[in-house]
């Protein structure tokens, strides 16, 4: 029987006064593979930032790793197990250069200096980011920076992945690099994306969000 990781029960949200999840249920289990599609305001990017614990739903239960999760601090480590990649790369990258963005999630998690370029390393290598290690965060492309920010998730080993528009402003070679990267490294992850082509190809299943509630599109 698959570990239940993530379970939203009767999740409600408004928005200056607009209930953009109503009584919503959703649930994540390990190796889970799922893609979520809907339209622009639907409350994709709303439920990501929900179970993170950066917004406070109006009423319902987030539920993370078999506990209920209220409290600023309950969402401590949901942060170091999950990782979350925002639609805005900005919002991700913090630091002055490439590797230290990717280094700082290890670094925190209390890994070793020496780990920490270890990973870095190794994630550069993984998204064909080699040479880009020392580059200036906040010169880089749209692209480019959306890389890094993937890199700065893929650094922390998740036990599961929140991708928000992954694949946006990345070449299909890389997207191609990112997609293998998920089926053959990632166990288990929700990816949010407008690219139906995408998801059909890094997905086992794909998820509607309209109207506040969630239903199977496949």
């Amino acid at each position: 029987m698959k570990k239940s990781l993530i379970k939203l029960s009767n999740i409600t949200f408004h928005y200056d006064g607009r209930v953009v999840l109503k009584n919503l249920n959703f649930d994540i289990y390990e190796g889970d593979r799922v893609g979520l599609m809907g339209p622009n305001g639907s409350g994709k990017t709303t439920l990501l930032y929900i179970i993170m614990g950066l917004l406070k739903p109006s009423s319902g239960t987030v539920e993370i790793f078999g506990k209920i999760r209220q409290k600023e601090k309950d969402f401590i480590e949901v942060r170091q197990k999950i990782g979350l990649l925002f639609q805005d790369s900005d919002s991700q990258l913090f630091c002055p250069t490439v590797k230290e963005d990717i280094a700082f999630g290890p670094l925190n998690l209390g890994k070793s200096k020496e780990e920490a370029l270890k990973i870095v390393k190794e994630t550069c290598e993984i998204l064909g980011l080699k040479g880009f290690e020392d580059r200036v965060t906040y010169k880089l492309s749209g692209g480019e920076k959306k890389l890094v920010a993937l890199a700065t998730v893929i650094a922390m080993n998740p036990l599961c992945y929140l991708l928000d528009e992954p694949s946006a402003g990345l070449d299909e070679k890389t997207i191609d690099r990112l997609t293998n990267y998920l089926l053959n490294k990632a166990n288990t992850y929700l990816v949010v994306s407008h690219d139906k082509e995408f998801l059909s190809r890094a997905t086992q299943k794909i998820y509607y969000i309209q109207n506040g509630t969630i239903s199977n599109m496949s």
